[in-house]
């Protein structure tokens, strides 16, 4: 049990948290100076005293410290809030602490998170949260790693956040697992930071190998470099190592130089994609080395992948994989998502595409044989995905850097897991199979279909509707209290009406030309996820506000609906 005893006026500014610990339990504490003269510091008491402290003497910015409590019991965690700001403090046991994840037992206000009951996307358990990063199995368990800021919901020096889960829907959450160098965690300057990358298996032994970019603005002659480092325990990352120092030469590249993500290519060796610029356009560069570590050698193959489309500048989060069958088959095709940043359809007004290419991969160039939108309502950003036995999976960051800037508080959450494979000439990308488990109670199977408004008792549903011909006209409103809500199709397309009264024409999030029959809707506080003929056309966006849908309407023609039915969802 963890309890806060705030102090009156009348009272001493001591704060007091209460909280009830099993032996051997790891603290985590970030704290601040508030006065220049004076140590900020945090203590530890039982019944029988005081018996440990941290403390710092910065005033810019939270300092990390670490405390083991050996004994188990009731534990009081005090600061004086006149000379200490805390921002988080939470604790675990490193025994067991992938089966029972962090007790958080503080949190200040403004970096906490949203209390949405029944909400079931991914969000970090504080502060700020985009891109995805290291996504992928590893010792039985899905992982999810993220770019990260504790002390705020604004973007800030980055970390990497963790969490582990079965299913992919349903999250513990893990200590911080990767810090940026303490140079750059002494001021929240936004100067960079441990940025986006991806994780492989350990070759020898168990854990996990880390690769990321790192970030220093203004450092010479490269504001971004690759690091790798290991983590055996899953628990956080060992100290971290420089594998590429520099953009390669003469390739007319800008800065821009991010995003490792590490795969096996189909000769078996490593292979490893770097998003870029250079005077052509947004940028993939390949590399590969011949250690079967991954940990050193790393050599310069060439441009992977050009992309001159929507005024593109650099891109991000590359990723490649195998689609439909073995790595190592010359026939398998292989699947390329990546980022495109600052693009800009000029026909629709919207910002920052994902693209989803599909073509072969022989180890050192890429040829596509066809591509596609990897989401046409566009925020399911630096998609990363990884290969889950013989099927691929992937999460997105459900945000776009279109309307998320440093300036502004963001809460954020990941978007629906989905698994990509290849059918009838044409990507998939639908939900994973377990998000039916979701489900909690039927709240309609009539009125929907009957065109008849439906009232919703959550902000947390799933909608299914068939239609009984493909591309039957219809327009599905949702009432939703501050954004002019909806998905329609029409003759131009399937698209998400999303209206939130900015000024200007709102961006039309549109693919054009579906004709679909099947629709499988979720609505979440703050998103709405569209999944047509099984994942064939989607689209994600982002909903601002957190306040509920509280209805839904399907208007189309008479006879036109096959069946329909309306979830609450929970997890």
């Amino acid at each position: 049990m963890n309890d806060i005893a705030a102090p009156t006026e009348s009272e001493s500014a001591i704060r007091t948290i209460h909280t009830d610990l099993p032996v051997n339990a790891t603290f985590h504490v970030w704290l601040k100076a508030k006065k220049p003269d004076v140590a900020g510091a945090v203590s530890f008491s039982n019944a029988n005293g005081k018996f440990g402290e941290v403390s710092t003497s910065n005033l810019e910015e939270y300092s990390f410290r670490i405390y083991q409590v050996f004994g188990g019991g009731r534990v009081d965690i005090a600061y004086d809030t006149m000379t200490t700001a805390v921002s988080v403090i939470y604790w675990f046991t490193a025994s067991d602490v992938l089966e029972t994840g962090i007790t958080v037992v503080h949190t200040k206000p403004d970096n906490a998170p949203p209390d949405l009951p029944d909400s079931y996307h991914f969000r970090p358990p504080f502060g700020w949260m985009n891109d995805p990063n290291g996504f992928g199995r590893f010792e039985g368990h899905p992982h999810l790693f993220y770019q990260h800021y504790s002390h705020g919901l604004r973007w800030n020096t980055m970390h990497w956040g963790h969490a582990i889960s079965s299913d992919y829907l349903r999250w513990r959450h893990l200590p911080i697992f990767l810090f940026p160098s303490e140079d750059l965690t002494t001021r929240p300057d936004k100067r960079g930071g441990a940025y986006s990358g991806s994780t492989i298996p350990l070759v020898e032994g168990t854990g996990i190998r880390v690769f990321f970019t790192e970030q220093v603005q203004d450092r010479v002659p490269e504001q971004q470099i690759q690091l790798t480092a290991t983590s055996p325990d899953l628990i956080m990352a060992g100290q971290a190592e420089v594998i590429l120092g520099h953009r390669p030469d003469g390739q007319g590249l800008t800065p821009d130089f991010r995003d490792p993500y590490v795969v096996r290519g189909p000769d078996g060796l490593w292979k490893m994609l770097l998003g870029s610029q250079s005077d052509s356009g947004g940028v993939i560069l390949l590399y590969e080395t011949q250690d079967p570590t991954a940990a050193s050698g790393w050599t310069y193959v060439g441009k992977l992948w050009v992309e001159t489309r929507y005024k593109t500048t650099a891109i991000e989060c590359p990723c490649l994989l195998p689609l439909d069958g073995p790595a190592n088959a010359r026939s398998t095709r292989w699947v390329l998502t990546y980022g495109l940043m600052h693009s800009e359809d000029p026909a629709t007004g919207r910002k920052n595409l994902t693209m989803a290419d599909v073509g072969w991969f022989d180890g050192k160039k890429f040829v596509k044989e066809f591509g596609q939108e990897l989401d046409f309502g566009t925020d399911n950003y630096a998609f990363q995905a990884f290969l889950d036995g013989d099927s691929i999976v992937g999460i997105g960051w459900l945000a776009n850097w279109a309307d998320a800037t440093p300036e502004i508080d963001f809460p954020t959450s990941m978007t629906l897991p989905r698994r990509l494979h290849f059918s009838n000439g044409a990507l998939l990308t639908p939900p994973i199979g377990a998000a039916e488990s979701l489900r909690h109670r039927i709240l309609d199977r009539t009125r929907l279909a009957a065109g008849d408004r439906v009232d919703l008792s959550t902000g947390a549903v799933e909608l299914l509707f068939e239609l009984n011909k493909p591309g039957l006209p219809f327009d599905l409103e949702f009432d939703h209290p501050d954004v002019r809500l909806g998905v329609v199709c029409d003759e131009t397309g399937l698209w998400i009406r999303h209206e939130d009264g900015r000024d200007g024409a709102s961006p039309r999030y549109v693919s054009e030309g579906a004709r679909p029959y099947r629709l499988r809707i979720f609505v979440d506080y703050g998103s709405i996820e569209v999944f047509a003929d099984r994942g064939r056309y989607v689209g994600t966006k982002r909903i601002a506000s957190f306040k509920p849908v509280r209805a839904a309407h399907l208007k189309t023609l008479e006879g036109a609906v096959a069946h329909a039915t309306i979830w609450s969802l929970k997890q």
